[in-house]
C-alpha cells in the first residue's frame, strides 16, 4: 500500500525557534514531532508564553523571518506545513486584554516603584551605602585581573579537546574542540565547542580566524566557567519534555 504524503519516519522531529507578538525579548527553542497537531502545539506554547489557546494564532516563518503559512487548521499535523530545522513558530496573541499585552511583562518602567527618601535611608541601622563606605578594597585592579586569568587557566586545565560537555545557559550539549587563549576575542582563556544541535553561531571561524572546524551553526566559543565536562551523551529527541 502506498504511503500517504503525511506519513513520516519515526525520527521526524524538527528544531524550531518560538517568538511572540507581544514579547519582543522572548525567544525559545523547541524540538517537536511533525506528527503533532496544531492544537497540541498551541497547548504546549500556552505553557511557555502565557497566551491562551483560544486567543492564539500561529505562523510558520522561515529562518529569515518571512511568513510561510498561517497554522490555521487545529486538526492538521505540523508536517502539513513542511517545517524545516531553524524555522520559526511565531505566536500572535489576539486578546487585547492579555497578560502579555502593553509591554508590562518586559518594561520595568511601567511598574510602580516605592522610593525611600535619602533621610529615611540614612536612618536605617544597616544599608548598602554604609556597607560600601566601610568596605576596603582587598586587591588592586591589576591583582584582580591576574586572579581572574589564573582562575580561568585552572578551569581550562580540567578541560581537553574531545571532552563531552554541557554549556550554560541552556544546558546545551556538545564536544570540546578548542581550549586556550584567543587574544582576538579578549583577554584570558576560551573554550571552543561543537554543539550537537544547531544552537551555535558559526563553523569554528571567528573574526577571520579559524579556531576549529564544525558544521555551520554548531560552533561557539565561551568562557571556561560556562563549561562542565563529563558524561553528557547526545539527547534523545523524544525526551519527556518534548512533544
Amino acid at each position: 500500500m502506498a504511503l500517504s504524503k503525511l506519513q513520516l519516519p519515526a525520527d521526524d522531529s524538527v528544531l524550531l525557534l518560538v517568538t511572540h507578538s507581544n514579547l519582543s525579548t522572548f525567544a525559545a527553542d523547541i524540538r517537536v514531532s511533525q506528527q503533532t497537531t496544531v492544537e497540541a502545539l498551541k497547548d504546549k506554547l500556552w505553557r511557555k508564553t502565557g497566551t491562551a489557546v483560544a486567543s492564539m494564532r500561529l505562523q510558520l516563518r522561515d529562518d529569515t523571518g518571512a511568513k510561510i503559512a498561517d497554522l490555521d487548521d487545529d486538526a492538521a499535523p505540523l508536517a502539513a506545513y513542511a517545517p524545516y530545522n531553524g524555522y520559526r513558530i511565531h505566536v500572535v496573541d489576539l486578546d487585547p486584554s492579555s497578560l502579555t499585552s502593553g509591554g508590562w511583562l518586559e518594561d520595568t518602567s511601567l511598574v510602580d516603584k516605592y522610593k525611600m527618601s535619602d533621610e529615611a535611608y540614612d536612618k536605617l541601622d544597616t544599608n548598602f551605602r554604609k556597607f560600601k563606605e566601610n568596605m576596603v578594597p582587598k586587591n588592586s585592579p591589576s591583582e584582580d585581573k591576574e586572579q581572574s586569568e589564573k582562575h580561568m587557566e585552572d578551569l581550562c586545565s580540567k578541560i581537553k579537546v574531545g571532552d563531552r560537555c554541557e554549556v550554560e545557559p541552556g544546558a546545551k550539549r556538545g564536544t570540546v574542540k578548542f581550549v586556550g587563549r584567543a587574544e582576538a576575542l579578549g583577554r584570558g582563556f576560551w573554550v571552543g565547542l561543537q554543539y550537537d544541535e544547531p544552537l551555535g553561531k558559526h563553523d569554528g571561524m571567528v573574526k577571520g580566524i579559524r579556531f576549529f572546524e564544525c558544521p555551520q551553526g554548531h560552533g561557539a566559543i565561551v568562557r571556561p566557567e560556562k563549561v562542565k565536562v563529563g558524561d553528557f551523551p547526545e539527547r534523545d529527541p523524544f525526551e519527556d519534555d518534548e512533544i
